[in-house]
């Protein structure tokens, strides 16, 4: 067990799918030491769950959270309010927060208090998600898909498994305006759907996919994604896990869980050297539509034209 000073309780309560608070308070003591770094320095929230009640998201920290846990305060647009979230720089936060039964880590793609100049976004994001009921030998070969529009661009990325049905493709970067992220990202995923439109597809609303597995581009300005090695609110508890991609048509996402123990840092020893994005892909980036202002006018256009109907 950890050596931090954090006093632990209910180890023997159920948690979660069978398993209990002590299993999650064991894997993140084993796992601190890496994840810690892959957390520091980023606005953390969690879902924790309490026994008795339906898993919840919580960014604000409660007031009792002690001294030791580094916040910072930033202003939420979309809420209108001020929101207090953890930095979990030490394991000692860590190990408070898996003592608050805090399953799920999730934080943003940029380091400091705010989203700016200064604070750019440290990697681009591709998420890999596929349809009901499909396996995931079709997430596999859509993820190979991106790997390969990636290498056609000079890039290099990493993959993990999201812990839930998909995989997660990071490329470090190098300092970048978050325009031109977002847009290189929109341009990646669709190249990646043009080598086998068949297989993948860009389409953001969910009844145009035609059964195909979704290639996410919207991850980017202030948006917030599991972090490497969190465990996941799914049967079993599985962890988010970085794969070599060699090994990926090998695994499949509940290999990896709260009761596995691995040696290295996959993270860390698999993440390519911060890249610069070619202007190319910038570029043609910027001629993509951004796919959420889409969804959003086609579902005003909807609305509309459901209420002519009704007329």
């Amino acid at each position: 067990m950890s050596s931090s000073p954090i006093k632990f309780s209910s180890l023997d309560q159920p948690l979660f799918g069978g398993l209990l608070k002590g299993d999650l308070v064991d894997y993140l003591d084993f796992v601190a030491g890496r994840f810690v770094p892959v957390l520091a320095g980023r606005q953390l929230s969690v879902w924790r769950i309490l026994r008795g009640q339906d898993p919840f998201m919580q960014k604000n920290v409660p007031k009792y959270t002690p001294s030791f846990v580094r916040t910072v305060e930033v202003w939420a647009e979309a809420s209108h309010r001020k929101i207090k979230y953890a930095i979990c720089d030490d394991e000692q936060t860590l190990m408070w927060f898996a003592n608050q039964r805090a399953v799920e880590y999730h934080v943003p793609l940029y380091l400091g208090d705010h989203f700016g100049d200064d604070h750019h976004q440290t990697h681009m994001v591709l998420d890999v998600d596929p349809p009901e009921g499909s396996g995931f030998d079709v997430v596999v070969g859509s993820a190979l898909l991106i790997r390969e529009a990636l290498a056609a661009a000079g890039l290099q990325g990493l993959v993990k498994t999201s812990g839930a049905k998909g995989v997660h493709i990071f490329v470090p970067l190098e300092p970048h305006s978050p325009d031109d992220v977002a847009a290189a990202t929109r341009a990646v995923a669709a190249r990646a759907e043009k080598l086998d439109p068949s297989l993948a597809t860009t389409a953001y609303i969910k009844d145009e996919r035609g059964g195909k597995v979704f290639l996410d581009s919207t991850r980017s300005w202030g948006a917030m994604v599991v972090a490497a090695y969190s465990p996941r609110l799914r049967e079993g508890l599985p962890i988010s896990f970085p794969v070599p991609w060699e090994s990926l048509p090998d695994v499949k996402p509940s290999d990896f869980t709260i009761k596995t123990r691995f040696d290295g840092d996959p993270w860390s020893s698999l993440m390519p050297a911060p890249q610069r994005l070619p202007d190319d892909l910038v570029a043609e980036g910027h001629t993509i539509p951004v796919a959420r202002v889409v969804a959003m006018h086609e579902g005003k256009r909807r609305k509309a034209a459901q209420r002519e109907r009704e007329k």
